[in-house]
């Protein structure tokens, strides 16, 4: 279902978020510099992790 929204020019979050079920389809849809971007702002935000630790994009190790 995300792949045939993503070739329809969708996307592939709605009201509730990416969470952990959706990561690879975000990667589908923005790509690889994107996340490293959104990684980016996440950590200056956040440099613990401790909001939704794994949620969107995993925790660097």
């Amino acid at each position: 279902m995300v792949k045939r929204a993503l070739e329809m020019e969708g996307t592939c979050t709605g009201e509730h978020g990416i969470g952990i079920g959706k990561k690879e389809a975000l990667l589908m849809e923005v790509g690889i510099n994107t996340i490293h971007v959104m990684k980016s702002i996440k950590q200056a935000l956040d440099p613990h992790w401790i909001l939704n630790p794994g949620k969107i994009m995993d925790i660097p190790s």
